[in-house]
């Protein structure tokens, strides 16, 4: 079941075309959708990917509410979904993206050696973008693609700094990185628990700061975050 339903969801991917949520008929559970995102990045690594970092998800207390979980969840990512700052996204080769603001880290020795204003670009394979805790899971939570700012040392209050998302210079959300775990930097001892060893020179992305919204063609992406500085995005016509 487990190499099925990863191949079932690295097709919807490659062919950009949504599954059916299939959760309840496989009797999927967390542990099995842990198994299943691991095939599933199996494939992407085995046609010439490479895992470059982590992300974490649910990392707010009010989607974690939502969901009913008290725990975060994690996903990889690959050198195939970094875009560079500035830099164009394809929408063709997406479902129905969306963009969240984000605090990114870049590990090295176990620890924090530097952070970033961020972009994380999802795109559920789901149909309607809908999905119980395991079918995200067994998705790798989402992930498509993401892009970092200029890195930068850590500020003492990265707890409680604010971000602000523009889509075509106007104001999308706004929040702060407490909504991420409080503090943000808590993302690493989370991420150390649940991913295992994190390899220097990876990138962590702690969480979103607001919730995600929409990425259409044309348009242009800018994220701000205080103290960080910005990171931006187009997405194709």
């Amino acid at each position: 079941m487990i190499d099925t339903l990863a191949a079932r969801l690295d097709e919807a991917a490659v062919t950009r075309t949504a599954l059916a949520q299939f959760g309840a008929d496989a009797g999927l559970d967390v542990a099995t959708a842990y198994q299943v995102q691991d095939a599933l990045v199996a494939r992407r690594v085995g046609r010439g990917e490479a895992v470059v970092g982590v992300k974490l998800g649910l990392t707010s207390r009010a989607k974690m509410a939502q969901m009913g979980v008290d725990e975060v969840i994690w996903g990889r990512l690959t050198d195939a979904m970094h875009i560079p700052d500035g830099g164009t996204v394809d929408l063709s080769g997406h479902i129905h993206p969306k963009v969240e603001p984000e605090v990114a880290f870049l590990v090295e020795g176990g620890a924090i050696a530097a952070v970033a204003p961020a972009v994380e670009l999802i795109d559920s394979r789901y149909r309607d973008f809908r999905f119980t805790l395991p079918e995200v899971i067994a998705d790798n939570t989402s992930a498509s693609g993401f892009v970092v700012g200029p890195w930068q040392p850590v500020p003492d209050n990265l707890d409680n700094l604010g971000v602000l998302l523009e889509v075509d210079g106007r104001v999308a959300q706004v929040g702060s990185t407490a909504a991420i775990l409080g503090d943000p930097r808590r993302a690493l001892p989370e991420a150390a628990r649940l991913a295992g060893d994190l390899r220097d020179g990876w990138v962590l992305l702690a969480g979103a700061a607001t919730a995600a919204v929409p990425l259409t063609a044309g348009a242009h992406v800018r994220v701000t975050v205080e103290q960080l500085g910005t990171v931006s995005l187009r997405a194709s016509a």
